[in-house]
């Protein structure tokens, strides 16, 4: 056995039991719920016995962990994009894109509220597209006071003042493309 999957089984044991003690069960109710005997869990916290596939299995269910996780596995690629959130003036912000300059693309999350929040218009340079996923959007851009329900859009100079809330009180999910002065989304219609 290469000296890299021999650390790695070294580590196994401490990790079992280091789990096991966080969630404050006993090698009795785990045997229980694994079918692995009392002697043969405590051997492999211990070190005295070595980590198979068919050990782990059972405990990675019951604690309902990656089988990865149990061992220290090292991490392999993801081709999963995470997205980091970004939580900004009570509304949670997805970046979608990560292009720098141009059209960014962002899932925005309005959250419920018991009323809904009195608007306070802002500006800043750009153009905004929107388009309601979930939930009624209530938009205020210039004079006008707009409630949009899920599947409608809407298109805007964000240097008017404009703002961005619940209509009901309930959250409202969208999706949000936000460009610079100039750069407008362009909607292409069939033609007849």
């Amino acid at each position: 056995m290469d000296p890299e999957t021999e650390e790695l089984l070294g580590v196994v044991g401490p990790r079992l039991r280091a789990l096991r003690r966080d969630r404050g069960v006993t090698l009795a109710d785990l045997a229980a719920t694994t079918g692995v005997s009392e002697s043969t869990l405590s051997r492999l916290e211990s070190g005295q016995r070595r980590a198979t596939l068919e050990l782990l299995l059972p405990l990675a269910r019951t604690y309902g962990v990656p089988l990865d996780d149990l061992v220290g596995a090292p991490r392999t690629g993801d081709p999963r994009i995470h997205l980091k959130p970004i939580r900004k003036f009570g509304m949670v912000f997805i970046p979608l894109s990560k292009r720098p300059g141009g059209t960014q693309a962002f899932k925005m999350i309005i959250p419920a509220r018991p009323e809904p929040l009195e608007p306070t218009p802002q500006t800043h340079e750009g153009l905004e597209w929107l388009y309601v996923l979930n939930g009624k959007l209530r938009l205020v851009v210039g004079e006008r006071d707009l409630v949009l329900p899920p599947g409608e859009a809407a298109e805007f100079d964000t240097s008017l003042p404009h703002w961005l809330g619940s209509a009901d009180g309930g959250a409202v999910e969208l999706l949000i493309l936000f460009g610079l002065q100039g750069v407008k989304s362009h909607v292409r219609a069939p033609a007849d």
